[in-house]
């Protein structure tokens, strides 16, 4: 019994260090592509680097976060990222963003695996048609849905006005009432098919048995979905929640083709590209840049800690 239990562990551990050999060729290749960026990213947002001298920058502590410029006798202002208006209107845009598209891509995308779940002719075929909205590269789908939400000759308007719905043509992603939402209906468009397919990947793992136990006792389709389907389909939907949450919060192709220099739709990814590249502050933008990745690592582990996944 002894022996068995020892030549258990041996080749649990002969086993474990297998998997240790084969994972670090990627865990190093990780380190160098991800890793290394992301130090002299936290590295720069300490000094006063710009974009045409990063070999000459110089450590100035916290000053692109916090700092206190005075005027001179006992008059000043507290300057820096954390006080930053622009800044912190680029989080809650981006949270407002994240949280609205995420809600109703999840309530759409079980809605749609639900009915892709269901055998019937063609299912294959429609699947994959499903799925194209979710294909096409983001800065073509932009492009595309920024020529439908023209004012002047968009499609969207030209339906609207022949249905009655608008009675004059909208600039819908000029507006500033109405480009977030414009926004977001795009993000929707194009990432429902996504959820659906994870969450679908779901509904397949639950028994028909069960369903056809719960018809033979006559229980209403509804509350099986409610007592049955909801609650063994919760793992792989809060899974997509949390991949689609990831993505949102980093935001950046469709707000920039879509929107671009609008402050109404401006998420903290956009902010970061403006001060690395377009307004040369590369100091100030690696520091938003920490920032973002600081905000995004604390909503991941916070949902993951309340919805208590077990991503083991």
């Amino acid at each position: 019994m002894k022996q068995s239990t020892g030549r258990t562990l041996t080749i649990s551990a002969r086993r474990r260090r297998a998997a240790a050999l084969f994972l670090a060729p990627m865990l190093l290749v990780l380190a160098l592509v991800a890793g290394w960026p992301l130090l002299r990213t936290l590295w720069f947002g300490f000094t006063d680097a710009s974009l045409g001298d990063l070999a000459g920058a110089r450590w100035i502590g916290f000053s692109n976060y916090l700092e206190w410029l005075s005027y001179g006798e006992g008059d000043g202002e507290w300057v820096g990222l954390l006080v930053d208006g622009e800044w912190w209107r680029a989080v809650w845009n981006t949270l407002v963003f994240t949280f609205i598209t995420v809600s109703v891509e999840t309530a759409l995308g079980l809605v749609v695996a639900m009915v892709l779940n269901v055998r019937f002719p063609l299912r294959g075929l429609v699947r994959a048609a499903v799925l194209i909205p979710w294909a096409i590269p983001t800065v073509v789908s932009a492009k595309m849905w920024a020529w439908m939400l023209n004012d002047q000759f968009g499609i969207i308007n030209d339906i609207g006005l022949k249905l009655g719905l608008i009675s004059s043509p909208v600039a819908w992603i000029a507006s500033a009432d109405t480009a977030m939402v414009a926004v977001m209906l795009v993000d929707i468009w194009k990432s429902t098919p996504f959820m659906a397919l994870l969450i679908l990947a779901g509904l397949q793992m639950i028994p028909e048995d069960i369903y056809e136990a719960a018809k033979i006792d006559g229980v209403n389709p509804l509350v099986t979905f409610w007592r049955v389907t909801l609650p063994l389909a919760a793992p792989a939907i809060m899974v997509a929640v949390i991949f689609r949450a990831l993505d949102a919060l980093r935001v950046f192709d469709i707000i920039y083709v879509l929107t671009p220099n609008n402050a109404e739709t401006r998420t903290m990814s956009v902010f970061v590209q403006e001060n690395l590249f377009q307004f040369d502050q590369f100091a100030y933008g690696s520091a938003a840049s920490t920032l973002l990745f600081l905000v995004i690592a604390f909503i991941t582990l916070g949902y993951i800690r309340a919805a208590r996944l077990n991503l083991g």
